[in-house]
């Protein structure tokens, strides 16, 4: 690629980064710009399957995703993979994923995004066990929490309340917003709610 192009894709590409949180179906558009000059580079792919992810695009948010996937190997992207699987009907699909060979390989918080989405995967299928279990894989050691503890603790506390378990529920939520001191889930109330 010449420095002319690279330059140009790495201004889309930091344009697109800028827009991402507050518009991002205009963060989608600067990066099939990107793409557009640079289809071959595996972080340009990467970048346009997470603005489209962003802005509920999720055939071509898994599109790129795989294609990125391919390109360079890394599988950090599964949750998001996974996700758009689920976006898009397709809670068995999602579920696959989980036995992907990269999974072994994902740090720790990227690997607790996963068991979520694979959670709720199960829970489109009406297996909330199943789902609790998936949960239970990501570490619900109170007094060791993992990085991502605080979304894990909370999603398996919801699973819980929707499996009838409300004292349990409760109890999660409780250990969800203790390691939340800035509040930004809502499970200090939704276990206030239950007791």
């Amino acid at each position: 690629m010449s420095k002319p192009n690279a330059d140009a894709v790495a201004r889309y590409l930091v344009a697109a980064g800028e827009a991402l949180d507050s518009d991002p179906r205009r963060a989608l558009e600067l990066a099939r710009a990107a793409r557009a000059r640079a289809a071959r580079v595996g972080a340009v792919r990467e970048a346009v399957g997470v603005a489209a992810y962003c802005a509920q695009e999720w055939a071509e948010a898994l599109t790129e995703l795989r294609t990125a996937r391919r390109i360079g190997g890394d599988a950090h992207n599964l949750a998001l993979m996974a996700d758009s699987e689920r976006a898009l009907g397709r809670p068995a699909q999602a579920l696959r994923l989980l036995s992907d060979p990269g999974v072994g390989r994902l740090d720790p918080e990227s690997r607790t995004e996963l068991f979520i989405v694979i959670a709720g995967a199960r829970r489109d299928l009406g297996q909330l066990d199943a789902a609790l279990a998936v949960l239970a894989r990501g570490g619900l050691d109170r007094d060791r929490p993992r990085p991502g503890s605080v979304r894990l603790w909370y999603a398996y506390a919801d699973a819980l309340e929707a499996a009838g378990r409300t004292e349990e529920a409760a109890s999660w939520f409780a250990a969800s917003a203790a390691l939340d001191p800035d509040g930004e889930l809502d499970a200090a109330d939704r276990a206030a709610a239950l007791l």
